[in-house]
């Protein structure tokens, strides 16, 4: 690892120094003594490395009072500008709060800060976790920071630094908008530190930062402190993605062009039975292509990585399922990464943690044959397993006795695991809606965990071949290395609440305006302002040009105007009324009518075999248009039978003659088709197809059209000599002011969205008696404690009672339906659930939803905008009313059908919002607060209670 010369003293600089003369050394030593006396100096010597130009940039300007973003690589080491400003903190007598998005990081990071500062100074606050929390210094989750800033919590005193690490998550459209609350609502004294991935707009996030919390400093590094490497693996061989061109400029490998080039114009198996022979040095070449050219398989690729050193290794499967397969593969393919000795150490450390799980509940989690995988070096880490499980493949990748882990991209986001390689086995990934390709953001973050600093010289990431793969396109991710931070904020229910609350609803609405939604929608509006400036400059231009010394020429533009719409109008009610006309005389068609097709590929004679009405025409109740008419099957004079559309009737058609179809008649037969046929040609063919009469226009008699013309020609612009130049610059007026009014409307559509969406919201909970003006009612008290998606509609089932007298167990299946969501779309089966009151009151819920939902719908508050209350899922029910019960592990497992480590991820979700209900509950003629505690310790049993901390 390369050290830059500015980080430390050493014997160059104290050579340099010998050159300069006296009053130079004195002022250098000056600058060495204030550099020692800084906090940085003290902090860079608790490491043994040194620091990175972005990182003392980024600690100098945190000691100078600036907040700062940093931008950098993962794995560049963004994260010790967040350990610098927990010094600060703990030199200065002042709190740190250190948050990150999800519950896996904060505990990675309160172990690292306690064995640097010790326990008694750190603590941890996430949803099911409290240790220490009066420390100094505390790890958090960011919803959690959020909720104490909108309690008005009294540990927020004596807070200096907030550092916010992995802040692009507030691009996620289902967290996001949490980040941003945070940011706005600091108090001001409060210094950020906001830790971020490689963004291509960091410089527009810092101004929005500059904006909301004073001077922030940006700092923005591309710089990966371990290069990495671009493999593409086909059949044998591993191709570089890249060569090196002039100037280091990097161009594609041509040898993989040709590969892509070669498997798309292999002959296919269709062409080979049609008959194409092949010569037989062509099929040769094809089998010796054929056989370099293939996509390894898994243990194939964990082998050859192994033989070329370039294990620990993590692949990417966007698969759970595939993810276990893959372990099982190498398994069953006999691979073994560990030496006797490793076995020894993993199997002491497996045991050891895993000590508090019953030894019945093993046997259900699949332990011995996730024990005998860990054992060879190879595991799986995906959100369905057990957070012991995880922590546990964690911790031996990091010790390297685990050598191979095939991982869902879950395991991209934060969490550290580096490894010497990544492996992606596919470059598109299901997203809960289709399969869609991955994002160079995606493949960024998944590539990114190559190369340890420290440890590897180098960094590889190896994408395996698939047939169809472009060269091109892998270039094109693996060339992007940052994507722009896009806000995902919306106002909820429980932030209205929250906001009007502590600020009234003006300043909330002022608030929200600074919001990066806004912030980014106002950016975009300027491009568009400046666009509405240059077209009312030209407009100045057009009617200056269009002046006429006889009289207004922008009034007699207007009637020409008006005269043109009113004669494309009646056009177009003629065109309507003439395919009226035809759909009705189609109406009428019945088999055997022989017709004349007017217009069309088939236009001629046909005979007429089935109409073609619209299922479910019946009395003519239902009426047509162009798109859903009579679609008449007909056999015409040249032995075609063809479907017709409307289209091919702009005029109505009339029978000609008449003519039996014969029983035996057979569209698909040939023969058929040439007899009757002919028969119809014998039959029809000396009738002239009869011409449409030419209507009089409805132009001829319509009084607006002789009002407009009469205007016209008594108009003074009338007579004028230049009138047709002074009309085209009318036109080009006309056109760039309805251009200009359609830029207008989009900038209003875009300036204070947030403020328009707050208010819809804020009128939704005044309707509901939440809100009176500034005031925030007993009810909107209790609203302002709930937090989630369905906020609203846990604040009207407490209000309209619907869970009183329920059981602990059947209180935590209606709870379950305010946190899970199926991972798959809407199932057939209607979801189990528990009898009696528990099922009555689920079913009150879904009722009480059905109500919000329509006031939502009236005051336009939509769901597709990421606002308002989606549909409570009853999917989980069943499996939590079970497990609150007593039952045990395997049972639950087998009825929910559900991986042990979503079901731990949906009970300690349970567990969170049922300590909202108890603490939003009345407290005096109610059985829920006391029902939700029970639920709460009857829920945290066996592998839901274990936790990793504290």
């Amino acid at each position: 690892m390369i050290v830059p010369l500015s980080v430390g003293p050493g014997t160059l600089e104290s050579t340099m120094t010998e050159d300069l003369s006296p009053a130079e050394r004195y002022a250098a030593a000056r600058r060495r003594a204030a550099e020692q006396a800084t906090a940085l100096a003290s902090f860079r010597e608790m490491y043994d490395f040194g620091l990175d130009p972005f990182q003392i940039e980024a600690c100098q300007a945190l000691e100078a009072g600036k907040g700062v973003l940093v931008a950098a690589p993962t794995g560049s080491g963004k994260t010790i500008v967040g350990e610098f400003a927990v010094h600060l903190a703990l030199r200065q007598g002042k709190k740190c709060f250190y948050t990150t998005p999800i519950k896996a990081l904060s505990n990675q990071k309160y172990a690292d800060l306690c064995r640097r500062y010790g326990t008694a100074k750190v603590g941890l606050l996430t949803g099911d976790n409290s240790v220490n929390s009066d420390a100094p210094v505390v790890v958090m989750t960011t919803e959690v920071l959020r909720n104490m800033l909108y309690a008005g919590s009294q540990t927020l005193l004596g807070l200096g630094y907030v550092v916010m690490d992995e802040v692009h998550y507030l691009s996620d459209r289902f967290r996001g908008a949490v980040w941003e609350e945070v940011i706005i609502h600091l108090p001001e004294s409060v210094t950020l530190v906001s830790l971020s991935a490689t963004v291509s707009n960091a410089e527009e996030f810092g101004d929005w930062l500059d904006t909301v919390r004073g001077d922030t400093e940006v700092i923005v590094s591309e710089h990966r402190p371990v290069p990495l490497f671009q493999h593409v693996l086909a059949g044998r061989r591993m191709y570089d993605l890249f060569e090196e061109g002039e100037g280091h400029k990097k161009a594609v490998n041509p040898d993989l062009v040709r590969l892509a080039r070669m498997e798309a114009t292999r002959p296919s198996y269709q062409d080979r039975r049609r008959g194409r022979a092949m010569r037989e040095a062509d099929r040769e070449r094809e089998r010796r292509q054929r056989s370099r050219v293939w996509t390894p398989g898994r243990p194939e690729v964990i082998e050859r990585l192994d033989s070329e050193g370039l294990l620990p290794a993590i692949t990417f499967i966007f698969s759970r399922a595939a993810c276990e397969a893959a372990v099982q593969q190498c398994l069953y393919a006999g691979l073994r990464l560990n030496d006797e000795e490793a076995r020894e150490q993993v199997r002491a450390l497996v045991e050891e943690r895993t000590a508090h799980i019953a030894s019945e509940d093993l046997h259900v989690l699949g332990y011995y044959e996730w024990l005998e995988g860990l054992e060879r070096g190879i595991a799986a880490h995906h959100a369905g397993m057990l957070p012991t499980f995880k922590e546990v493949v964690e911790e031996l990748f990091v010790r390297g006795l685990v050598k191979a882990v095939f991982a869902t991209e879950t395991l991209a986001l934060g969490i550290n695991m580096p490894a010497r390689s990544v492996v992606l086995e596919k470059l598109v990934k299901w997203n809960g809606e289709q399969h869609a390709d991955i994002t160079p953001g995606e493949y960024t973050q998944l590539t990114g965990r190559a190369g340890r600093r420290g440890i590897d010289v180098e960094g590889h990431a190896v994408v395996l071949w698939q047939g169809g793969m472009s060269p091109e396109h892998l270039a094109g991710l693996a060339g992007t290395r940052t994507y722009p931070l896009r806000s995902s904020f919306k106002p909820s229910y429980n932030m209205a609440v929250n906001l009007v609350e502590q600020f009234g609803r003006h300043r909330s609405r002022e608030l929200l305006e600074t919001s990066f939604a806004q912030f980014q929608a106002d950016k975009s509006v300027v491009g568009i302002s400046r666009q509405v400036q240059r077209n009312e400059e030209g407009l100045a231009g057009y009617k200056a040009s269009m002046t006429c010394h006889l009289g207004d020429f922008e009034e007699y533009a207007r009637l020409r105007r008006e005269l043109k719409d009113r004669e494309t109008e009646l056009a177009r009610q003629g065109v309507a009324q003439r395919r009226a006309e035809a759909t009705v005389a189609l109406e009428r068609l019945k088999p055997g009518d022989v017709i004349h097709v007017p217009t069309g590929k088939y236009a001629g004679l046909a005979l007429v075999l089935d109409p073609g009405l619209p299922a479910g025409r019946s009395n003519g109740h239902r009426g047509f248009d162009h798109h859903d008419g009579p679609r008449p099957l007909v056999l015409t004079a040249e032995r075609q039978v063809k479907r017709l559309a409307t289209m091919d009737f702009p005029v109505p058609v009339e029978p000609l003659d008449r003519m039996r179809i014969p029983k035996s008649f057979n569209p698909r037969s040939p023969q058929s088709r040439r007899d009757l046929a002919s028969a119809l040609r014998t039959k029809a063919g000396h009738i002239p197809p009869e011409r449409a009469r030419k209507k009089r226009s409805q132009a001829a008699d319509d009084r607006e059209i002789a009002r407009l013309r009469t205007a016209l020609r008594a108009h003074p612009c009338h007579g004028c000599d230049e009138r047709e130049d002074h009309a085209r610059w009318a036109e080009r007026y006309h056109r760039l002011l309805r251009d200009t009014s359609q830029l207008e409307r989009r900038i209003e559509g875009r300036t204070n969205t947030i403020a328009r969406t707050f208010d819809r919201i804020v009128a939704l909970l005044t309707e509901l008696d939440y809100l009176r003006g500034d005031e925030v009612t007993e009810h909107g008290r209790r609203l302002a404690r709930l937090y989630g998606e369905l906020d609203l509609l846990a604040s009207e089932c407490l209000r309209e009672r619907v869970w009183e007298g329920l059981s602990p167990a059947e209180l935590a299946a209606c709870a379950s339906a305010l946190v899970y969501e199926a991972r798959v779309g809407d199932d057939a089966m209607a979801p189990k659930l528990p009898s009696g009151k528990g099922k009555a009151a689920l079913g009150e819920m879904v009722r009480i939803w059905g109500r919000l939902d329509a006031l939502e719908e009236d005051f336009r508050i939509s769901q597709t905008e990421g606002v308002g209350q989606r549909e409570p899922d009853l999917g989980f029910a069943w499996a939590a009313y079970m497990w609150a019960s007593g039952k045990g592990l395997d049972e639950v497992l087998r009825e929910a059908e559900m991986p042990a480590g979503d079901f731990v991820r949906w009970c300690k979700q349970l567990i969170d919002v049922l300590g909202q209900i108890s603490a939003a509950a009345p407290t005096e003629d109610s059985t829920v607060a006391k029902a939700a505690r029970k639920a709460v310790d009857q829920l945290l049993r066996g592998v839901v209670a274990y936790s990793s901390v504290g």
